[in-house]
């Protein structure tokens, strides 16, 4: 399954960080990850920190999936809003899933600061508005529901939109405080090869063909014929599981992005901001390090790469008419446009947890806006699995919910 598009900004931008070689004799190892995405480069970090031996393989080069073409939001905020995700699974459980991605990005925080990081984390407030007049209504009360289980949030009027971020056409939104931005491609390049100083051993352009289940173990045998001998698996494959697991649990999404030229002084009032509406797709947006606007949308069932890409450019104008409609006046001078894939659940929650049909085995699937921050959700319950503790989370983020 291809998963970007051929014009990935990240990709583009930072180039060949690093490069591993492919398996060329059999190994042994305590933990086995497959997937060398931004996922896979937190659950590694987790596994060297708790003393596992961990093997990470990955069949393309690392973080050149999903995670080159990701937009690298970090919000706290779902995809299904909290009083909805209430009405769902349960006050606690929501309660709890909102509160474990705000923490995520305290984490990551930290975690860039462990790893002297360059990939620019920035904190950011998070501005959600109703793009409609008839969005209101159910914003507020989504505000409420976050107000009264502590979230640090603040309701804005039109007028103050306007004033504070000269977007036009809105109806009222919430302005969170917590949030963030970072380059996920260079971070989860900066975590490898932090963890690869550690005894982390990675090979990329490494298939995985077959598993095994023994007792005690599994016998993984990857495209160059060698074997590799895994007490325990951790897939973090994300929207490629859909090839693995057979079941209805996730559908798959095209989402597309637009970059500008560089401008500063065009983005200063949102240069802190992430931005993102009540349209179903919604419109989001954030600024970039070096001054650009980044700007994704337009989401549709994905059909395949070559007709997800086939329409790049006309999904470019539908983001950039749906931009007008807060900018009138604004010119976007497009640099980059790109699509990629992702997976979007029935309640807006990611996968983490064991499968009856894998034995020996975890999964860490963190989908919707929010993957990155369910993947630092997962180190967490990852590190928990394999002391054979229980995580609060575990439940709801479960196959078969």
């Amino acid at each position: 399954m291809d998963l970007k598009s051929n014009e990935p900004f990240w990709l583009l931008k930072n180039g060949l960080l690093a490069s591993y070689p492919s398996l060329k004799s059999n190994e042994e190892c305590d933990v086995l990850i497959i997937g060398g995405g931004i996922t896979g480069s937190l659950i590694a970090h987790q596994m060297i920190e708790d003393g596992f031996a961990t093997i990470l393989i990955d069949k393309r080069e690392l973080c050149n999936g999903s995670t080159s073409a990701t937009t690298s939001m970090l919000q706290y905020e779902i995809d299904v809003p909290l009083y909805e995700l209430t009405e769902k699974i349960g006050e606690k459980g929501a309660v709890l899933s909102y509160k474990a991605c705000s923490e995520a990005i305290d984490a990551l925080e930290k975690l860039s600061q462990l790893t002297k990081s360059r990939a620019g984390f920035k904190r950011k407030k998070s501005l959600y508005f109703a793009s409609k007049k008839k969005d209101a209504e159910w914003l507020k009360k989504e505000y409420e529901a976050r107000k009264q289980n502590g979230f640090d949030v603040e309701w804005l009027e039109a007028k103050d939109i306007l004033e504070k971020f000269e977007f036009e056409n809105t109806y009222g939104g919430i302005l969170s405080k917590q949030g963030a931005s970072i380059d996920a491609f260079q971070f989860a390049h900066e975590l490898f090869m932090h963890n690869v100083k550690k005894g982390l051993k990675i090979f990329d352009k490494t298939e995985m063909i077959k598993v095994e289940e023994r007792k005690g173990f599994n016998l993984i045998t990857v495209d160059s014929g060698f074997e590799i001998k895994a007490k325990k698996i951790i897939y973090c494959i994300g929207y490629e599981s859909k090839n693995l697991l057979k079941e209805n649990f996730v559908n798959l999404k095209s989402t597309y992005a637009v970059v500008s030229e560089i401008d500063r002084k065009k983005f200063k009032n949102i240069g802190s901001t992430l931005v993102w509406n009540t349209d179903d797709p919604y419109l989001y947006m954030r600024t970039t390090d070096e001054g650009r606007l980044l700007i994704g949308g337009g989401d549709e069932d994905f059909y395949g790469a070559e007709k997800r890409d086939a329409i790049l450019h006309k999904k470019e104008k539908e983001i950039l008419k749906n931009l007008n409609k807060i900018k009138p006046d604004y010119h976007f001078y497009t640099d980059f446009v790109w699509a990629g894939t992702f997976g979007e659940t029935k309640d807006g929650l990611p996968y983490i947890g064991e499968h009856q049909k894998f034995k020996n085995c975890y999964f860490v699937l963190g989908f919707g806006g929010n993957g990155i921050t369910f993947s630092i959700t997962g180190m967490e319950m990852v590190s928990l699995f394999m002391k054979n503790k229980k995580h609060p989370l575990s439940k709801y983020f479960k196959f078969g919910r």
